[in-house]
């Protein structure tokens, strides 16, 4: 697997022997101090060059960059707004474990949009194009403090989608629990661990795309009962995990309002409990709820 140094030579030796390419910039998780570094970070790369097309039609420049395994061209989707002339991406997975995300972008695309993600370092400007940036910072993605209305849309939220859980899990339908445990319930959830986060550390940190760093926070029994929280295609287990979310939630919400003044709505979560509790041990021939 080639090194991190000899992939930011081969970067910047492939811009400087190619005159389109007037400029290099890189943004995501290398240029950012406090994301551990490991073998899988991809190497985020932007060239700003005269024109886009003649690298659109070759389909073989890009090989310079190394034998691919596989790749993407996502602006070729169906669903993909198109801007070809102002940017264009390949996404290469090479063979040695090396991975790539490679946009050119116009000149006129470039000077506007470069500011759009404070987690930007340039490698290479040959004729200074592009305009002076910030030291990158992930302070654009920290958790910022919730205004006691957005606690309240939380607490509601994760206490009133419980109530498509229990009549999912009732019903066995797997797929649907799934979807609404995972990206509708959990979402609150995560926001709720990360407030808590956010107060610990004065609001100073970022938790990571899907809140995977909670565990720098979390203690180890707290992140325990939310990696508890996941569960496969049984009902049983389904139920399970539900009831530590809830656990979950109800805890951190208690600790959450404490610290930032507010009020959590305890009889809402109560009763929201009592109604998984018995939807759970509701009979399959049951002919009404109550």
């Amino acid at each position: 697997m080639r090194s991190e140094a000899e992939m930011y030579q081969l970067l910047t030796d492939i811009a400087k022997e190619d005159d389109r390419v007037l400029a290099v910039y890189m943004n995501g998780s290398r240029t950012n101090e406090n994301v551990p570094k490991d073998i899988f970070q991809d190497f985020d790369i932007v060239y700003v060059v005269t024109e886009t097309a003649t690298f659109i039609e070759d389909k073989d420049w890009i090989y310079k960059f190394g034998s691919i395994l596989y790749m993407q061209y996502p602006d070729e989707s169906p669903n993909a707004p198109n801007d070809k002339e102002n940017h264009y991406g390949w996404l290469m997975q090479f063979d040695d474990g090396i991975r790539i995300d490679l946009t050119v972008q116009s000149v006129r695309y470039a000077k506007e949009h470069i500011h759009d993600d404070k987690l930007c370092r340039i490698l290479l400007d040959k004729e200074h194009i592009l305009p002076a940036i910030p030291e990158a910072t992930d302070a654009a993605y920290h958790v910022k403090k919730p205004t006691d209305a957005q606690f309240q849309a939380c607490t509601n939220e994760f206490w009133w989608c419980s109530n498509n859980l229990a009549k999912g899990l009732w019903r066995e339908e797997m797929p649907y629990v799934q979807d609404m445990a995972n990206f509708v319930v959990r979402k609150e959830l995560e926001k709720m661990l990360s407030w808590k986060a956010g107060i610990q550390t004065d609001f100073q940190v970022s938790v990571g795309k899907s809140a995977k760093y909670l565990y720098r926070w979390l203690d180890p029994e707290e992140y325990q009962m939310y990696l508890d929280t996941y569960f496969g295609g049984c009902v049983e287990e389904g139920w399970a995990a539900v009831m530590h979310m809830c656990d979950l939630f109800e805890r951190t919400s208690e600790y959450v309002a404490c610290k930032l003044g507010y009020t959590y709505n305890a009889a809402e979560g109560k009763a929201a409990r009592s109604y998984l509790e018995h939807v759970r041990q509701l009979p399959k021939d049951a002919q009404t709820v109550y």
